[in-house]
């Protein structure tokens, strides 16, 4: 198991999403609001993570189903962590950091959770359907 390349991925995958609250905050939640801003976040990181998942998967070289299940457990493992340190650093409220995470109360990063734990094997089928068809 290439443990280090899956973390090595997951801290890119971490500064692009950082970069991406960075301008979520800048841009988005001005003209929409903050809740509704997170909302849509949810969906832009889903496609970077996706991007980065795509563009790494030659190099994790992962060759199991086992593989990719471990390394997506991994990255929502590490996710979490960092997003409930990074929320409780910057003063933020348990009911805050929890509120993204309550789908019944319009919190969609439950379903970006779901995208980083596929991620790794989303990227590898991408990867391959993309070399597949290039091949004449």
């Amino acid at each position: 198991m290439p443990w280090g390349k899956a973390i090595q991925v997951w801290l890119l995958i971490i500064v692009v999403e950082s970069i991406n609250g960075v301008l979520r905050k800048l841009f988005i939640a001005p003209a929409m609001g903050d809740f509704e801003a997170r909302q849509a976040g949810v969906f832009i990181g889903a496609a970077l993570i996706l991007l980065v998942a795509w563009l790494t998967a030659p190099w994790l070289n992962l060759g199991s189903r086992a593989q990719f299940a471990v390394v997506g457990v991994l990255w929502v493992c590490l996710t979490l962590a960092f997003e409930i340190l990074l929320g409780l650093a910057t003063g933020l409220s348990w009911e805050r950091i929890a509120s993204d995470y309550d789908v019944f109360r319009g919190g969609l990063l439950p379903l970006g959770l779901i995208v980083v734990a596929f991620a790794p094997y989303a990227g590898a089928c991408l990867r391959a359907r993309g070399e597949i068809g290039n091949r004449k």
